[in-house]
């Protein structure tokens, strides 16, 4: 035991004294929040800058109309559409709108000519303009008035709660909720890849190096590998607490600093007015205030550990029969299989029904359960569901870190040896 927290002691002294730690350490904190407000400073100086745009309109209905707006101004064509496109073609008008004459009844045959492939939110705001033109146009037909129409306009809030057995009821939000599930299980698959493949980067280094066989003459394989995948696990850990706190902290002081708004900045993005935004961003902040975040940070904290032990066993045992990082290609697929199953998991069934069996089943199988279950947990997932997941995860990575061992325990000595998933399995059922 203590030579394995020797090995541990070594792997992690080893990483956080280079520089690179270091440097990834206290720049990741610092590009991230730079990069989102560099963007949104970008996004608010190019709506400040931006000219209005020249619009041609050839508008042969009586009951469409374009308004001239700060960002758009229309200018009448005449046809026919073939002449008004040629002469549009060779103009520096930004587009060209064909309109028929259209009845409320049937409003199609409309037409946006560009030089460039518009967008799609471009192209949605003038279908809901003459949407909204035409609905009110039929319930003026049908005899409404302005006042009645006014009236006709609802807004309705429904207000959701999650309701236990005992009868104990709490505040729910889609919105936060599907952000909490998002970055956890994001999270997770990002420190998977990352820090799996420096504990099979690791490994090759030390045995092309000659290193490990110096290692190997006091300690034995299996602890050696042990302590490499937990002397990596403990590095990570330490990192991503640093990056919380040093993240929280600059981008504090960088959005008081430069005044911005988080409201706004979404709303110029959305079309949503501020006030509406900010009290959208208001319900959100109230629902992650009662976020139980004490039981998903320790659960994160278990779910990361457990799939990164499992998984880390694994990159181990690759790197250990591997002689470079190019030979190790082979291997990749059936550990990064079940890794992708999971994030594609979480997008097409989590986020869509989180209590569907997919959802459940992925949540509970050792190889797919970090990602998952804590793409699950901020949708309320009942306690049982969590423990079998647990123990089947802690059985899972006890399994792996024995399968991994008795392949690197051959592997990480041998040199030259052409290895390929018939080899793996010689090592596998070889006895000590």
């Amino acid at each position: 035991m203590n030579k394995i927290f020797l090995v541990i002691q070594r792997e992690f002294m080893s990483r956080v004294k280079k520089k690179s730690f270091l440097l990834v350490t206290i720049l990741v904190p610092l590009i991230f929040p730079a990069i989102i407000i560099g963007m949104v400073y970008l996004k608010e100086e190019s709506e400040k800058n931006k000219e209005q745009e020249v619009i041609q309109l050839l508008n042969e209905s009586d009951i469409v109309k374009f308004e001239d707006s700060e960002r758009y101004k229309y200018v009448a064509v005449d046809g026919p559409i073939d002449s008004a496109k040629q002469r549009f073609t060779k103009s520096n008008d930004f587009a060209l709108i064909y309109v028929p004459d259209v009845t409320i009844e049937d409003p199609s045959g409309v037409v946006f000519y560009a030089k460039t492939t518009p967008g799609v939110t471009l192209v949605r705001g003038f279908e809901r303009q003459i949407e909204s033109q035409i609905r009110e146009l039929k319930l003026t037909k049908a005899g409404l008035t302005n006042d009645q129409l006014d009236q006709l306009k609802t807004d309705v809030t429904i207000a959701s709660f999650n309701l236990t057995e005992t009868g104990d009821e709490s505040k729910s939000s889609a919105k936060s909720t599907f952000w909490i599930s998002y970055v956890m299980g994001f999270l997770i698959y990002i420190f998977l890849f990352a820090y799996g493949s420096q504990v099979m980067q690791g490994v090759i280094e030390e045995k092309s190096s000659k290193i490990v066989e110096v290692i190997i003459s006091t300690v034995r394989p299996f602890h050696m590998m042990i302590g490499k995948v937990v002397g990596v696990a403990s590095v990570g850990i330490v990192q991503f607490v640093i990056w919380m706190v040093l993240m929280g902290v600059v981008w504090t002081a960088a959005s008081s600093f430069l005044g911005l708004d988080p409201a706004q900045a979404q709303a110029q993005t959305s079309g949503i007015s501020a006030e509406a935004q900010a009290a959208q961003s208001n319900e959100i902040l109230e629902m992650l205030t009662e976020v139980n975040w004490t039981k998903i940070v320790l659960l994160f904290l278990f779910y990361f550990l457990g799939g990164y032990l499992l998984y880390g066993a694994l990159f181990a045992a690759v790197g250990s029969a591997v002689d470079t990082p190019a030979d190790a290609q082979q291997f990749m697929m059936p550990i990064m299989l079940p890794i992708i199953i999971s994030l594609m998991g979480l997008f097409m069934f989590v986020f869509e029904e989180p209590d569907g069996a997919v959802s459940f089943w992925l949540s509970i199988i050792p190889f797919t359960s970090p990602i998952v279950m804590m793409g699950r947990i901020g949708f309320g997932v009942p306690a049982w569901e969590i423990a079998l997941s647990m123990v089947l995860l802690i059985g899972g990575f006890i399994f792996t870190l024995w399968l991994a061992g008795r392949i690197y325990r051959i592997g990480i000595l041998m040199h030259g040896t052409k290895v390929n998933y018939k080899v793996l399995a010689k090592w596998l059922m070889q006895k000590n």
